[in-house]
């Protein structure tokens, strides 16, 4: 090995292809000077350092004569590593001129088609790029004739029109949220869609029209497919040749700053539109452009706008590569306690900073690459969706931690025997924790009322006479009285009827063929009587009494006798204060550890002291429907819902538990609140394991 290295330092190197370019970049932050390598055959760009460029200088020699011409004539100190290194890199990037070697690997690559082999088709599934137009020749049009949207007073002007439309809406943040609630459905999707369409084609114009303001090419636009995720791209690649770190944060924040100034102008029209199919435009455009500036671009864990506006900002390149280099290397030293050198050097300070952000990325790419394999497995059919989730798992989660376990077990042999224990200690006591069922709380939401209560309505559609004010009622006290002139009119035309028939009937027996005629008198008289009586018992129905003794409450202040009231509308309502329940909501891996008599503990919203219960009942099959709508999130309320019709459907599904309170809550009203239920001890290792099984059950058929 040895003599391979040295013979290896000592054989000139490869030279450098001849359509390379290279160019002086900007400074760095500390001073150092940088350069840029440019491959003009994709149009690529790398940052090189003072140690490269002076390696540059003297290429095609041997590593060792290099690194020894550099120690002279320079204030650097390299060694040959240092020099190879930078070959390595060199050759990785295919910036070299290949060797004979090398060209027939290259010409063998370049004949065989990539998806004839599986790596071929999963490098092609993961990621790939469809280039559609080369907009040069247009990107010099439209920004000949678009400077005027480059002046400052037009900045001005966007951000004070944007700022007034979100006053606006703060004013109607009620109407605001109800259409984002209705947007749910079909329409909206494909109002998103389209809105999407519109933002993204609007950021990626608003990088190339920067860019070619300042005099860079741009070598094309197109579709780039994440995970088959369709997403447009501009290729701003010679930003690097701006020796203006402010200039090329310009062109990696223009795009955010297209869609801001989208989203708040959408935001002012939307305020100020009639409803209709313009203002719907502009609620899309709107929320659309919010959400994906705020909360996509702007975000610096993946190599979004965001990523490089800060590495532009901090003058930083390859900030995530950087700080996962340093984090892997501050947690081989931290865990294993091995003195394992730091990539680079930088100040205590500066790298917890670039520790803790990788950290952050890591965390955040966990989270989005899980999300991102479970909507690949929804998207496709069943063994073609498993298959993909597999291999989103392996490749953005699996394989990253395996390589770095690898390092670790390489390192195995430098770690000291007591840290080894120390380590075997902890994931000792990791995993009795996670195995003990210590676990003995299962939590819900719930809604907590009188056990006897009666809302009221009108039988039928009827104008109001008299409604009790709220306060103490008795049982049979009257509530609500109510008219329906057309029964009155129709209990009044039986009557008379009735007085009629009655009459002729006397008039019958004076007459000498009166008998014939009294029987089918006496029957339309008969018929009169009902239809009087039926409208009697219907206005008696309008007189709504008190079934118990109660609380009366909940009665609009604004009723007044005279006004008509229909069947839906609700009028008051009566409870007994005497009996309290909860109507809770319970998930469906956790029913299963709660059984009937459990103590439960109920914490009204604002209380701090709970009120104590226990179960009462538990329901055998899912809720269908919601209730109530104060735990809806469609009304502020903590369960997630979907609107079926009129119902409001639990999702995902819960079972329904009922809970008798041993006291009333303070506010002796409807009060929504969290319950801590007693349950039996449960393990996370376990519930971990059932939650798994019931979804490979669940999935488990074609």
């Amino acid at each position: 090995m040895l003599n391979t290295a040295a013979m290896a330092a000592d054989l000139p190197l490869l030279p450098l292809r001849e359509d390379l370019r290279l160019g002086e970049a900007a400074a760095g932050a500390d001073g150092e000077p940088s350069w840029v390598i440019q491959d003009t055959v994709i149009n690529r760009f790398y940052r090189i350092g003072w140690f490269e460029f002076e390696c540059l200088l003297r290429w095609g020699q041997s590593a060792r004569r290099i690194s020894e011409q550099i120690g002279a004539q320079t204030a650097l100190k390299p060694d040959v590593e240092q020099v190879l290194a930078f070959r390595d890199f060199l050759a990785q990037h295919q910036l070299l001129r290949p060797g004979a070697q090398a060209a027939d690997r290259l010409r063998a690559r370049s004949e065989g088609s990539p998806w004839l082999s599986w790596k071929g088709w999963l490098h092609h599934y993961l990621f790939f790029r469809i280039p559609l137009v080369r907009p040069q020749r247009m990107l010099g049009w439209l920004a000949a004739r678009l400077g005027w949207l480059f002046h400052p007073l037009m900045a001005w002007l966007v951000l004070a029109l944007g700022l007034l439309g979100l006053v606006l809406v703060a004013h109607q943040w009620d109407a605001f949220k109800s259409a984002v609630l209705d947007s749910f459905s079909a329409e909206g999707m494909l109002g998103f869609a389209l809105a999407l369409v519109v933002g993204k084609t609007l950021h990626e114009m608003g990088h190339a029209l920067v860019a070619t303001r300042l005099g860079l090419k741009v070598a094309h636009m197109g579709v780039a497919f994440v995970v088959l995720w369709p997403m447009l791209y501009t290729d701003t690649g010679e930003a690097w040749k701006l020796r203006s770190a402010r200039a090329r944060l310009a062109i990696a924040s223009a795009g955010i700053l297209t869609e801001l100034s989208i989203a708040g102008l959408a935001t002012l029209g939307w305020a100020l539109a009639e409803p209709g199919a313009v203002r719907d435009a502009f609620f899309y455009l709107a929320t659309t452009n919010w959400v994906l500036s705020l909360a996509l671009n702007a975000s610096p864990f993946m190599r979004f706008d965001g990523y490089f506006i800060l590495s532009d900002l901090l003058d930083f390149p390859n900030l995530h590569e950087r700080a996962g280099a340093q984090a892997r290397t501050a947690l081989r030293r931290g865990v294993l306690g091995i003195e394992e050198p730091w990539p680079e050097p930088f100040a205590p300070r500066t790298r917890r900073a670039l520790v803790a952000f990788a950290i952050a990325t890591w965390l955040y790419r966990l989270v989005l690459f899980a999300g991102i394999a479970v909507a690949v497995y929804l998207l496709f059919f069943k063994a073609l969706g498993i298959f993909l989730f597999l291999v989103e798992i392996s490749w953005f989660i699996v394989l990253p931690v395996w390589r770095e376990m690898r390092q670790w077990w390489m390192r195995r042999r430098a770690v000291s025997a007591s840290r080894r224990l120390a380590l075997a200690g902890f994931f000792f006591l990791l995993v009795l924790l996670l195995a003990l069922p210590w676990q003995t709380q299962v939590h819900a939401w719930g809604m907590a009322r009188a056990e006897r209560q009666v809302r009221v309505y009108a039988p039928y559609p009827a104008l109001i006479g008299e409604i009790r004010p709220v306060g103490e009622v008795k049982k049979g006290d009257m509530l609500v009285s109510l008219r329906q002139p057309d029964i009155v009119e129709r209990m009044e035309r039986s009557d008379a009827g009735a007085r009629g028939y009655d009459a002729r009937l006397l008039g019958l027996l004076a007459e000498p063929d009166g008998l014939r005629e009294e029987a089918a008198t006496r029957e339309r008289l008969d018929v009169q009587v009902q239809e009087s009586r039926a409208a009697r018992s219907e206005i008696e129905r309008l007189n709504l009494q008190a079934p118990f003794d109660g609380l009366w409450r909940d009665v609009d202040p604004d009723w007044q006798a005279g006004q008509w009231t229909g069947v839906r509308t609700s009028l008051g309502v009566l409870y007994d204060p005497a009996n309290w329940q909860v109507d809770a909501y319970v998930k469906p891996d956790e029913v299963h550890r709660i059984d009937v008599g459990a103590q439960v503990r109920f914490y009204p919203e604002g209380q701090v002291r709970p009120i104590e219960g226990r179960v009462r009942a538990i329901g055998s099959t899912r809720v269908a429907q919601l209730e109530h709508p104060m735990l809806s999130s469609r009304h502020g309320g903590p369960l997630a819902t979907t609107r079926r019709e009129e119902a409001l459907v639990p999702t995902p599904a819960l079972f329904h538990v009922l809970v008798q309170l041993d006291e009333a809550p303070p506010a002796r009203q409807e009060t929504r609140g969290q319950l801590q239920i007693d349950g039996t001890r449960s393990s996370l290792l376990a519930k971990s394991a059932i939650n798994v099984l019931a979804v490979l059950r669940r999935e488990s058929g074609f």
